[in-house]
């Protein structure tokens, strides 16, 4: 079956070219020019990928992934980033609305066929891993990418849900922070330190929890 992908942007000749390629490499494609759209969209298409511009009308694409973010049929769904803003902060931003990728205008089809081809390759094979993970009073299903602590949900943006999950997946190890980029951002996205951070004080004020540990200049731990 086609991987459906779906792209969003305001500017038609970057929706002609990236649906053209994409196309050509064998995936399906719907595309849309605005933030409501978008989301109107990914709701009837129900896309595997979704290429989300960050400045559009009516919603940016920020706006846009954490309103996806927060329904459940899209907690695993990919999630890239393009932005004519080539700064840290909309990075940050980005990643940390549950982007999984970003990537500046202009744009270079090669550059990101790699991209889109690298995180579907990364995505896991459903029935490969163990559903359910308890440490205490914290249950985190990585089927339903779904965190319960002491009878609450907590929802989590899918980047958060991923760093806690490899975390809890060995306790009181410490991961080092490439370990953590490498397996979480992968290899072809740059990310800084400044990014695992934001992640993880986010965790921590969702689960309203000190239980990651910081091993200054190493990486991090899980403690409950």
């Amino acid at each position: 079956m086609k991987k459906k992908i779906l792209i969003a942007d305001d500017e038609q000749d970057i929706l002609e070219i990236l649906q053209f390629n994409l196309e050509a490499e064998g995936y399906q494609v719907e595309t849309a020019s605005n933030g409501i759209m978008a989301i109107e969209k990914a709701i009837s298409f129900s896309p595997d990928l979704i290429i989300l511009d960050v400045m559009m009308p009516f919603k940016n694409g920020i706006e846009v992934c954490h309103h996806l973010r927060n329904l459940p049929a899209f907690k695993k769904t990919l999630i890239i980033f393009l932005t004519a803003k080539s700064d840290d902060t909309t990075e940050v931003l980005g990643l940390e609305s549950g982007g999984d990728d970003y990537l500046s205008k202009p744009i270079r089809t090669k550059v990101l066929m790699s991209k889109v081809n690298s995180l579907f390759r990364r995505m896991p094979i459903s029935g490969n891993e163990s559903d359910n993970l308890f440490l205490g009073d914290l249950e985190i299903n990585r089927t339903t990418y779904s965190v319960v602590y002491k009878g609450e949900e907590i929802t989590l943006a899918r980047k958060e849900f991923e760093l806690l999950s490899l975390l809890a997946s060995n306790p009181k190890k410490v991961f080092l922070r490439t370990e953590i980029l490498s397996q979480i951002w992968g290899t072809d996205v740059i990310v800084g330190d400044r990014t695992i951070d934001v992640h993880i004080r986010k965790i921590r004020q969702k689960l309203n929890l000190d239980c990651i540990k910081t091993i200054k200049g190493v990486g991090y731990k899980l403690e409950l």
